[in-house]
């Protein structure tokens, strides 16, 4: 149901806002990460790396997607903020009509060049037709990740957080069931791990639109689901651009892929533990950027500088509790998706030393949240090249130059995210203050 951001005690809000969306980033990550477990369990490490060497590509096609779903939710919130509701009704139609569109010719590419794709990130022989299979059966389904991400995101611009984490819950649970059904009892391999997430995602869809039909009377535009504005998806793209430039990703598995199967395994693994901790950060900053966006469009400017402030501290103290799981746990966390004593080894040297630099991404996040927020979105865009330029002109001579295979990634992340902080800081600076200024 829809829920005004402009009223209210910032920081119980903000909170009570922003935690359905980590409970449903986990149950998504968990139903993620159970495909990684079954297939390295039951599989084996070749099927595990084929999985893990795939999530960097998907990952990256579904960001464009997400950055059309991110914009469009901004300018939902300040529209419905600002009580137009004609504007917002014309936002909502025009970003699932692209999106389907862009979803639909972003399957037909990558399936027709799923090949040329792989050999491009290096992806080792002896696993590459496991890899295309894989890969062409999880692209048939990216329909109904958009349409998934595409709900949600209009149901938190309105306020709502709560609704898509009921449906990633049971998303989550058929995919557990799926996976070993496939995997477990008719020994499909990685393919019955990509059948099982693409049925999962296509029913949660179904669920979410029964659901709106008959609970969410705003949302229920009968003829104006067919209304597209250009001018608003030109102005959706630039407001969400930024959140899909994340072709550093790219970069970082194919240096990996140089590496052996052994060790993209063991990245497979950690990327999935690294999601766990990472995504956290990025819920808080999405809930930052909700509830000023509504503020922002009420002209409520007060709110959005005291919801800038009570997600920083979140994210501070949600960094420095993060470093002390992973650091900890780092052994334990890997065994639990792979017996292979190789691949734990490399997994742990990377995750111990990634958790104690978590802090910077947790401020890197809460600014972006603030940018997002206040519709700025150049800084944003500029700050995460940046961020991925950083890390993959670091990862290069650490690898190729010095050697030092796994543990050069996260000392190369530092990087990044040191020079994002760098590009962020100053801006930030700037901009807060003609912020409070203006506002007094």
């Amino acid at each position: 149901m829809a829920k005004d951001l402009t009223q209210g005690r910032i920081m119980p809000m903000l909170i009570k806002f922003t935690i359905p969306l980590i409970l449903g980033n986990i149950f998504q990550l968990t139903y993620n990460a159970v495909d990684s477990i079954i297939v390295g369990r039951f599989v084996g490490k070749e099927a595990l790396a084929a999985v893990g060497i795939c999530n960097p590509i998907t990952t990256l096609i579904i960001l464009f997607l997400n950055g059309l779903c991110m914009g469009a939710s901004i300018l939902m919130g300040n529209y419905f903020g600002g009580k137009k509701m004609d504007t917002l009704s014309r936002q909502i139609s025009t970003t699932m009509i692209s999106g389907m569109i862009f979803s639909l010719a972003l399957t037909l590419i990558a399936i027709v060049f799923t090949r040329p794709i792989l050999m491009l990130v290096q992806v080792d022989r002896s696993i590459m037709t496991l890899t295309t299979q894989y890969l062409r059966i999880i692209m048939l389904g990216l329909i109904f990740t958009f349409l998934y991400n595409f709900f949600s995101s209009t149901l938190r611009a309105l306020g709502d957080s709560a609704t898509p984490l009921y449906f990633l819950i049971i998303s989550a649970v058929l995919n557990v069931f799926g996976d070993l059904f496939f995997v477990v009892i008719l020994k499909t391999g990685s393919n019955g791990c990509a059948v099982a997430t693409v049925v999962s995602e296509a029913l949660c869809c179904v669920f979410c639109m029964i659901y709106i039909k008959f609970k969410v009377p705003i949302l229920c535009l009968g003829k104006k689901w067919l209304v597209f504005d250009r001018s608003l998806l030109k102005k959706t793209i630039s407001y969400g651009w930024a959140s899909a430039m994340q072709l550093g990703k790219i970069g970082i598995q194919a240096i990996i892929n140089t590496m052996g199967v052994s060790v993209s395994a063991a990245f497979a693994v950690v990327n999935r533990i690294d999601d766990y901790a990472y995504t956290p950060e990025q819920n808080i900053a999405h809930g930052m950027t909700a509830m000023m966006a509504q503020n922002k469009g009420a002209g409520r400017d007060d709110r959005v500088i005291k919801g800038f402030k009570a997600g920083i501290i979140l994210e501070i103290i949600y960094g420095i509790f993060i470093f002390f799981v992973c650091f900890v746990f780092a052994g334990p966390l890997m065994k639990l998706f792979t017996s292979d004593t190789e691949v734990i080894r490399h997994g742990v040297i990377y995750l111990k030393l990634i958790s104690v630099m978590y802090i910077l991404p947790a401020i890197t996040n809460g600014i972006q949240g603030y940018f997002r927020g206040i519709g700025d979105l150049k800084i944003t865009l500029l700050s995460s090249f940046i961020n991925m330029g950083v890390r993959v002109l670091a990862a290069i001579p650490l690898v190729f130059a010095l050697g030092m295979g796994i543990e050069a990634l996260p000392f190369s992340y530092l990087a990044g995210w040191i020079g994002m902080l760098i590009a962020e800081i100053p801006l930030l600076v700037k901009n807060y203050r003609a912020y409070i200024k203006s506002i007094r």
